[in-house]
């Protein structure tokens, strides 16, 4: 499983990088979709293929070799993502039930949730939340000499993968708490105090984004900050 979604993580990555490359092809000739054509939509994809082209042969065959490389990309992750949700379908019950549990969070779907319990195996062989927050690398470094200690930027010593994936779900916060229609349909899957846990959850980390970005933080950094006691939290839910 671990191996399956460091797999799919980096075809994200691969993806996002030729997107990049087609894209700036187009920003260097000046092309440009209709006014309300969001990016890497279907309404944009539908614009590259039939409303850009270039005299230059060579120019137009780098224009087809990025739309197959983004076409290719798409399918990659397509088909990883149908292997995890297979992968979590044979895995063992105890496993399956934090996953969706996992999922009751916000900010918090399929894949997350499978990379989280992957990646930490089972939650309750850390002691506490500190221990679990330190594997991930989302504690403050500290510096000390003689009686004074300082406390910098976040340690990144721990589970990549796993500061990743917590910190990209942390986004989900700074909105005001809500159950909108896909976090709703994965929590029918959940018990009615998972589904309490993950509503306690939601305000307490909303809280927490708009004081700290209240005081003037860096979003960056409170968004880390809240993903800390977001994985914090995973932990009950075991």
């Amino acid at each position: 499983m671990q191996d399956l979604v460091r797999a799919r993580e980096a075809a994200k990555k691969d993806q996002l990088r030729v997107k990049h490359r087609l894209s700036k092809l187009l920003l260097r000739h000046g092309r440009r979709p209709a006014s309300g054509v969001k990016a890497w939509t279907l309404n944009y994809l539908a614009w590259v293929k039939k409303e850009v082209h270039f005299e230059q042969p060579a120019q137009e065959a780098t224009l087809l070799d990025y739309l197959h490389e983004v076409e290719h990309a798409e399918t990659r992750t397509t088909r990883l993502d149908l292997a995890i949700e297979e992968a979590v379908k044979s895995t063992l019950p105890k496993m399956r039930a934090v996953i969706e549990a996992l999922q009751a969070l916000r900010g918090i779907a399929q894949v997350a949730a499978v990379t989280i319990v992957a990646e930490l195996g089972e939650i309750s062989r850390f002691p506490g939340a500190r221990q679990l927050m330190g594997y991930a690398g989302i504690v403050a470094s500290e510096h000390s000499s003689g009686e004074s200690t300082r406390r910098g930027g976040i340690t990144k010593t721990g589970n990549a993968h796993l500061r990743r994936v917590v910190v990209e779900a942390a986004w989900a916060s700074r909105h005001r708490p809500n159950v909108g229609g896909a976090l709703r349909k994965r929590q029918e899957l959940v018990s009615e105090e998972v589904r309490e846990m993950a509503w306690k959850a939601q305000h307490r980390l909303h809280t927490r984004y708009r004081k700290l970005t209240a005081r003037g933080k860096d979003k960056g950094k409170v968004v880390t900050a809240i993903g800390r006691e977001l994985l914090g939290l995973s932990g009950p839910l075991e």
